[in-house]
């Protein structure tokens, strides 16, 4: 699973700097890139919002892997 963990990682921090591009700038940089709401955009924005909830898990992971070195 490293593949799809890297995978959702880097979508992730593309999502995370886009936003910061539309909260500091007014830029969206996606948009800008593949057009206002175009299927691909729209694309592009799901996997980010896919691989956000995926990362959720990584938080879960970080908790059994501590248990794991405590004992």
């Amino acid at each position: 699973m490293r593949g799809l963990d890297i995978t959702a990682l880097i979508l992730v921090i593309i999502g995370a700097i886009n936003w910061g591009l539309i909260g500091f700038f007014q830029f969206d940089l996606v948009a800008a890139l593949f057009g206002t709401m175009s299927t691909f955009t729209r694309i592009i924005y799901a996997l980010v919002g896919l691989a956000g909830l995926y990362a959720i898990s990584f938080l879960g992971r970080d908790r059994d892997r501590d248990r794991t070195v405590d004992k």
